[in-house]
């Protein structure tokens, strides 16, 4: 095979207000308590999920959000939130009534106990990976196809595990000059999932190579970067003990508070804080930290996404960030509900849309702008588009918003719901080397 042109010296890229009408509440009405078979704990210490009825608009979700929650679903007439009961209390106090979905589940009907001290998945979802599970997994696959899959640790986590990079390309050791297209995973701890998506692709990109045209064609004609788990030790304290933990952020410590924490994906370098899309609250979900990239997980991955900046210009043209649930498919911007502002022209934002509403035809998720949620700041498709002028997607998985599995769908889905994501991800990597082809103006942008 042709060994494409090499790229020159590789340089560093330079890294670099929403008001919104608010709707009343309903009435607050009593809570309806609805018992979980199975659940792992009770305490207030493990947050539980719950229905909010009535917020069924992106101004009510973005408020409730406020309240230090996280927005789970939206769904028609309400929003799946999770809480812990001080957090419960502001919603109450918002005049919203709850329904109690309960908390996480147990899934040990087997009665094999995970030894105290080891965090690992119960053993009725054993068909996961756990961070040394993962790892191995990703060992084997670049020993079996150390010609197109490489690894290289990008960085540590803040309790000091391997943050890594796995590269797939046909030219695996060559720095070549091809566009280049990254996935994200694992920037909220409980949702696994998103990990499990990650060995998917590495495991389909490399066993398929030799016999699956569209693969060949993807690791032939781009760079495919892939790190499997941004926030490795919040995903191992979600799993302490063999228990779900209901766990949502890093576990760095905050100076002056108990609470522990950062939202990985409220720290990003872009509209950092900038318009009620975050918390200041160490204790909230969505805990912004202190600064941009003060996690240090994000740091990493920040360092890297500017490692990829060639002689002035990002290689990295498109990218997934995966997440779970919800079934969506969105793009920036998170940080307002405009399309068209300073750093996103209406062909640009055309071809959000365009591309990913043929994701979503393949994956059947919805597509939509991310603020069509609820308000975000500080989030990664945010700033690889308003940074780095990244096409980046949020991918969330299954379930779909009235799904009863949550952030914790049984092992049994792996398969299906990983492999349901395959075309969808075929496609941006096949538009990558012109996203602006997908509205039919590669010749003004990309010759």
């Amino acid at each position: 095979m042709r060994l494409k042109q090499l790229r020159g010296r590789r340089t560093t890229a330079v890294a670099a207000l929403l008001t919104m009408a608010l709707a009343v509440p309903i009435a607050a009405q009593a809570d309806e308590d609805s018992p979980h078979n199975g659940e792992a704990k009770a305490s207030a210490e493990v947050p539980r999920q719950y229905e909010v009825k009535g917020a069924d608009t992106a101004a009510e979700r973005t408020k409730l959000a406020r309240t230090g929650v996280s927005v789970d679903a939206a769904r028609k007439g309400s929003v799946v939130i999770t809480a812990d009961s001080a957090q419960l209390k502001k919603v109450h106090a918002l005049g919203y009534a709850t329904k109690d979905l309960g908390g996480p589940p147990l899934r040990n009907s087997k009665g094999v106990k995970v030894k105290p001290g080891v965090a690992d998945f119960p053993s009725d979802d054993s068909g996961y990976h756990n961070y040394d599970e993962m790892t191995k997994a990703i060992d084997d696959a670049v020993a079996k196809h150390s010609d197109i899959i490489s690894k290289q640790v990008i960085g540590k986590s803040h309790e000091g595990k391997d943050i890594v990079a796995v590269k797939i390309s046909d030219n695996v050791k060559d720095d070549e000059a091809e566009p280049e297209v990254l996935f994200t995973h694992h920037q909220h701890a409980r949702e696994h999932l998103t990990v499990e998506m990650a060995l998917y692709l590495i495991k389909e990109f490399g066993d398929k190579y030799g016999s699956d045209d569209a693969i060949k064609k993807a690791v032939d004609g781009r760079e495919i970067w892939i790190v499997p788990d941004i926030n490795p030790d919040g995903g191992e304290y979600d799993l302490t003990d063999g228990e779900y933990q209901m766990w949502r952020k890093n576990r760095q410590p905050n100076e002056g508070s108990q609470e522990i924490g950062t939202d990985p994906n409220r720290n990003w370098d872009f509209k950092w804080g900038c318009c009620d899309g975050s918390s200041t609250d160490p204790g909230a979900e969505d805990y912004r930290g202190t600064a941009p990239s003060s996690a240090p997980e994000v740091k990493v991955v920040t360092d890297f996404v500017n490692s990829r900046v060639v002689d002035g210009k990002q290689q990295i043209k498109a990218a997934i960030d995966f997440h779970t649930y919800g079934e969506l498919v969105m793009w920036p911007w998170g940080w307002t509900s405009d399309e068209v502002t300073d750093g996103m022209t209406q062909d640009d934002i055309d071809t959000f849309k365009a591309v990913g509403k043929d994701m979503a035809g393949s994956n059947n998720y919805t597509p939509q702008q991310s603020s069509a949620l609820y308000v975000t700041d500080g989030a990664i498709d945010d700033y690889l588009w308003g940074a780095q002028k990244v096409f980046a997607y949020t991918f969330e998985m299954y379930p779909g918003d009235s799904g009863s599995d949550g952030f914790y769908p049984p092992d049994e889905v792996i398969e299906k719901e990983t492999s349901r994501n395959r075309e969808a991800v075929l496609k941006l990597i096949d538009n990558a080397d012109c996203m602006y082809k997908a509205i039919g103006k590669e010749e003004q942008y990309c010759k």
